[in-house]
């Protein structure tokens, strides 16, 4: 196989794995603790507005639903996910992929906070870091708890992708 179908193949597989496991973890928090999450609809309303041009809501759920808004939400957040993956062998080297370490999916993962934080919650009209809902804090919590998930994610699909793809 060619070096660098076999490099897109991998991290197209670790985004896939640590978005799953993000999802695994929303899932686990929602049917044990009755904890929810950002309804994928709703990342989906906002894809759909984007695409016409309106990028601020205040706030989306009330913004007109958006026909397909679900699957455009779950499509684009493995997209998502995929291109924050394929930002290590883009940081990191490509040699990352041969020999994966935790510390680089770990503070990626982190990082990947920036996004909804600065960007994904203030056009979705609930402010920076989720400033406008009713309990930011617990929020900003759970934000980070799922971005840790994610880069814990991101190593372990990295391990599991390198030994069986080498």
């Amino acid at each position: 196989m060619d070096h660098l179908v076999s490099i897109t193949i991998q991290t197209i597989l670790i985004g896939i794995g640590a978005t799953m496991a993000m999802d695994l973890w929303r899932f686990f928090l929602q049917k044990t603790f009755k904890v929810n999450s950002l309804d994928l609809g709703l990342l989906g309303r906002w894809v759909g507005y984007c695409a016409k041009g309106k990028f601020f809501h205040s706030p989306i759920a009330k913004s007109a639903v958006i026909p397909g808004e679900s699957i455009i939400g779950w499509i684009s957040h493995y997209a998502i996910g995929i291109f924050f993956a394929s930002l290590l062998p883009i940081i990191w080297g490509v040699n990352w992929l041969e020999n994966p370490s935790i510390g680089e999916p770990f503070f990626l993962g982190l990082s990947t906070i920036i996004a909804p934080w600065f960007l994904m919650q203030p056009a979705m009209g609930i402010g920076i870091a989720a400033s406008k809902t009713p309990k930011p804090f617990q929020v900003r919590i759970r934000n980070i708890a799922i971005h840790t998930v994610y880069g814990l994610g991101l190593y372990g699909t990295a391990l599991l992708t390198h030994v069986y793809l080498h």
